[in-house]
């Protein structure tokens, strides 16, 4: 690892999950044109974040990440976005109320386009064309013309973020995030659901402390904490290309900043050491992401924090495990020994989506809702046998009325997949089981915070 870091050193490096684009001039020219354009996030946030990251290393908050598996062209309207931040409001609210805990609001959204694939090509009817890698690289469509990789999409892809966080950020500010708009917050089509009733008694009790606070004689108007909220934004930095170009110097301190995006991780098959990626990371000063999967053995693990987090600061590095709920038991407890031996400071969440994926007899990709929560149980249960904080989730979530993931309060069966499948990737929890699953993990923070999550046995030669 040369000591010289430059936004471009990752191209002297080997890497992964990169297109080739069979016109490199008009890559050039679009990647010189990005780099012109204003960036989407400011450094300023991106500290504000690592600061409450920090928070969560420390046990004193916890990190709510979630959104789409892949960001579309086709579904970008502002009816999504909007019931997408409600949906985490709810789930934040729930998650906030049993904790006791501040909730950090992250979501995959505004940059999350592109996607790792477990081959560069894909074979229907006898015809082989390049994989589908996100609305940022081609389309989904298959055909020649369709999965040629096109540079101009990343245009498109930066004016979509540009529009998503500009609608985010008034969400959040201006009103409609309004703790006194609790009961606004829930979706038409979850009125009937069991995790509707719930969610309006948690809704009716602070509604009712609200009433006590003003009773009192507060003026609830001046406590900006309670009229409006953060979110960030993150994604999988799969194209670096892009990456560089958004990066950019910081004028108050002179430091780097991915401005692609609040919150930027690598992904477990993009995270070699001596890759492009890693690079490209440990260069940047944004609060950062590493995802983690059974192949990642300790000692590569703490090599990865010695680049990627070098003076050990609190808040810089989220270490997102994603094993499945049968082998996270066989994983986890050897990684957090390691971190915890060597007294690296870090964030610790699960991602029990991706090591979960099943194909139902049916033929759709699917998530069992089981699978998932036993994976968030297991989570909680090991940080509690190692003495370590179990500090967020990270979920592939929609607020839309979906049925890709199967189970669930409603119990969506292999057959009600193909009723609503909407997913142009990986299958997502829809509205009511995400809201289901945010009751669910509520109950984990409230154990936890009573100290009454159960251990599991460590587990035979770790």
């Amino acid at each position: 690892m040369s000591e010289r870091w430059t936004p471009d050193s990752w191209r002297t490096k080997p890497v992964q999950q990169i297109p080739v684009y069979p016109d490199a001039k008009a890559l050039g020219e679009v990647e010189a044109q990005l780099a012109a354009f204003p960036p989407l996030v400011f450094a300023g946030e991106a500290r504000n974040l690592k600061k409450v990251l920090a928070r969560v290393a420390n046990g004193e908050a916890f990190l709510l990440q979630g959104g789409d598996c892949a960001e579309s062209f086709a579904e970008h309207g502002a009816n999504n976005i909007r019931d997408f931040f409600r949906v985490l409001l709810q789930m934040a609210v729930v998650l906030t109320y049993a904790g006791a805990l501040p909730v950090v609001k992250v979501g995959r959204i505004a940059g999350q386009f592109a996607k790792p694939r477990s081959s560069p090509v894909e074979k229907v009817d006898g015809v082989e064309l390049p994989s589908y890698r996100g609305d940022i690289v081609n389309d989904i469509a298959f055909s020649a013309q369709s999965r040629t990789p096109d540079p101009h999409r990343q245009l498109m892809a930066y004016r979509q973020s540009a529009a998503t966080l500009n609608l985010l950020r008034a969400f959040a500010t201006g009103g409609f995030a309004n703790l006194g708009s609790v009961h606004q917050w829930m979706l038409g089509f979850l009125k009937d659901s069991q995790q509707s009733r719930r969610y309006k008694e948690l809704a009716d009790r602070i509604s009712d402390a609200l009433n006590f606070m003003r009773a009192c004689g507060l003026n609830l108007e001046s406590h900006p904490e309670l009229r409006a909220t953060d979110i960030y934004t993150s994604h999988e930095a799969l194209l670096l290309g892009y990456e560089e170009a958004l990066t950019r110097i910081d004028s108050t301190t002179g430091d780097w900043y991915a401005t692609s995006g609040h919150f930027i991780w690598v992904g477990d098959r993009t995270r070699q050491l001596d890759h492009g990626h890693i690079e490209y990371f440990r260069g940047i000063k944004n609060p950062i992401g590493l995802k983690c999967g059974p192949s990642l053995k300790p000692d590569e693990l703490l090599k990865l924090i010695d680049v990627l987090n070098p003076d050990n600061e609190p808040g810089r590095l989220t270490l997102i495990s994603r094993f499945g709920s049968d082998k996270i038991g066989d994983y986890l407890p050897q990684l957090i020994r390691a971190v915890q031996r060597e007294g690296r400071v870090v964030v610790w969440s699960c991602d029990p989506m991706h090591g979960n994926t099943i194909t139902a007899t049916s033929g759709y990709k699917t998530r069992p809702f089981d699978r998932i929560l036993s994976e968030v149980k297991s989570f909680f249960s090991i940080h509690a046998a190692e003495g370590t904080h179990a500090g967020g989730v990270h979920l592939e979530m929609t607020g839309q009325n979906v049925t890709e993931c199967i189970g669930g309060a409603r119990a969506i069966t292999d057959e009600d997949l193909n009723d609503r499948y909407h997913t142009v990737c990986d299958p997502r929890l829809n509205a009511e089981q995400s809201i289901d699953m945010a009751f669910l993990i509520a109950e984990l923070l409230r154990h936890d915070r009573e100290g009454k999550v159960k251990p599991i046995p460590a587990v035979a030669g770790f």
